[in-house]
């Protein structure tokens, strides 16, 4: 702990306020988030605690807001507040395991096609080259719908939060790909790696015990700027009606239910979810512009 609090990554993170202010954030954001079932003032998804009498309150600074319900109601009477913490849970929970998902294949695709060469990198680049023709966002709704169209209907609600994470994922891992293929190009003719060949070491412990680690720092920083558009393409698919089930809201779903009701004077229900998601995604990517310029050696 002492070194890392002495290390150059430290004292850049402290001498960037605009850093420290959008790591508070974020961190507010991912416990508010993770800890919402206990500090959230009510449960949305709760029957037995929603008034249909309490639906449309507006927010409580304002005339004839319930301080109750700070930021507001919803239509069916749930607080917005609530909803929010709720629906923020899951959009992080989709944009870190779709960012999870597209690390393992992209760095695992870029390892093998850096390393190998020949046929394999031919082969897995031209896939990644035909898939970054297509914005990120086409990619995920048509992995969506052939997915769904190839279920039971009666399966979808059950696996949409799955499909979503895998579409979002292998919608995104040409990045990583490309990126890990790069930085191994130019390890696998170092020194330690032809010591690891001449001391008889099998070509999958190079990869992993001696190229890998030497390549990932520019995935950290991909990583983390990724983070922040699986949080938005989760909330494009679900705003499209695409994304998650309404018995799992998320901060998309929250904007699309809010959205029919915006010009018919309840603008916060669709307001406050949409400054909730631009905060989180701002204070993420933030962090990501920090952290490239934080691991880049020519601006030390």
């Amino acid at each position: 702990m002492r070194r890392f609090f002495d290390s150059d990554l430290w004292w850049s993170f402290t001498r960037s306020w605009v850093t420290i202010i959008s790591a508070i954030v974020a961190a507010i954001c991912i416990f508010g988030a993770v800890l919402s079932p206990w500090i959230a003032p009510h449960n949305p998804f709760d029957l037995t605690s929603i008034d249909l009498m309490d639906a449309f309150k507006p927010p409580a600074f304002s005339e004839g807001g319930d301080g109750r319900f700070p930021l507001g109601t919803d239509n069916q009477g749930r607080d917005v507040l609530s909803a929010i913490m709720y629906g923020a849970q899951v959009s992080l929970l989709v944009g870190f395991a779709a960012t999870m998902f597209a690390v393992l294949l992209g760095v695992t695709l870029g390892l093998l096609a850096g390393y190998l060469g020949g046929t394999v990198d031919a082969l897995l680049m031209r896939i990644a080259d035909i898939q970054l023709t297509f914005p990120s966002i086409l990619v995920a709704l048509l992995i969506d719908g052939i997915v769904r169209a190839a279920l039971p209907r009666d399966m979808h609600d059950a696996i949409a939060l799955y499909v979503v994470i895998f579409a979002i994922g292998i919608s995104e891992w040409p990045k990583f790909a490309r990126t890990v293929r790069g930085s191994t190009l130019v390890e696998r003719n170092k020194e330690y790696v032809l010591a690891a060949r001449v001391i008889g070491l099998g070509q999958g412990a190079i990869m992993l015990r001696h190229v890998l680690p030497n390549v990932l720092g520019p995935v950290l920083v991909i990583g983390t700027l990724n983070l922040a558009l699986a949080i938005l393409s989760e909330a494009t698919l679900s705003f499209l009606g695409v994304g998650v089930p309404a018995t799992q809201p998320s901060l998309g779903t929250l904007i699309r239910f809010g959205n029919d009701y915006l010009f018919s004077g309840e603008w916060w229900i669709t307001i406050f979810p949409g400054l909730a998601l631009i905060i989180m995604v701002l204070s993420v990517n933030l962090l990501g512009d920090w952290l490239r310029d934080a691991l880049n050696p020519k601006l030390r």
